[in-house]
């Protein structure tokens, strides 16, 4: 699964969208140093898209791990976009944030942009009550949690189609 954290580094966030056609992308941190990271909400690929065209609010990492409390676009503004940048501008900003030095050194802070809210299942949620929830309310992806809230997987509209649904079980339940 690939998962971003609350800070996120701006060279590795450019390389994951640039590697990968992903529409959404769970959000963890780590509560405390000794424990493992949890799940905190999902962002947007187009939301990400929309601040990585904002240099201006990439900072360099602290020795405390803080960011400036000062949040420049509001969330509603972020998460209000409904279509990707200039693609050609956009595949243009990704190649530089992966290839200059100094992008390693840079930082995003998405806290105040991630959907808090967003939805998640347990890992042995029921496939019928899963299909019902991405019915009911229109989802696109769906994040798996562990008991611990640890991710462990997404689900994809794409992974309930009839079809793939059906191979995949016949595989899974076709004698070894």
């Amino acid at each position: 699964v690939r998962v971003l954290h609350l800070k996120e580094n701006i060279a590795s966030l450019a390389r994951l969208l640039a590697s990968t056609s992903h529409g959404g992308f769970p959000v963890v941190c780590r509560p405390k140093p000794d424990h493992a990271e949890v799940f905190q909400g999902t962002i947007k690929r187009l939301e990400l898209c929309m601040l990585l065209e904002n240099e201006h609010i990439f900072e360099p990492e602290r020795n405390d791990k803080s960011f400036s409390s000062s949040h420049p676009f509001s969330y509603e503004k972020v998460t209000s976009v409904e279509k990707l940048p200039n693609l050609s501008r956009l595949t243009m900003l990704l190649n530089r944030y992966t290839t200059d030095l100094r992008y390693q050194q840079l930082f995003i802070n998405l806290e105040p942009y991630i959907n808090k809210s967003a939805m998640s299942v347990q890992a042995h949620f029921s496939l019928q009550r899963t299909y019902i929830v991405f019915r009911t309310l229109g989802l696109r992806h769906l994040t798996v949690v562990d008991p611990q809230n640890r991710v462990v997987g997404v689900i994809t509209r794409k992974d309930l189609m009839p079809f793939p649904l059906e191979e995949r079980l016949r595989l899974q339940l076709a004698p070894q």
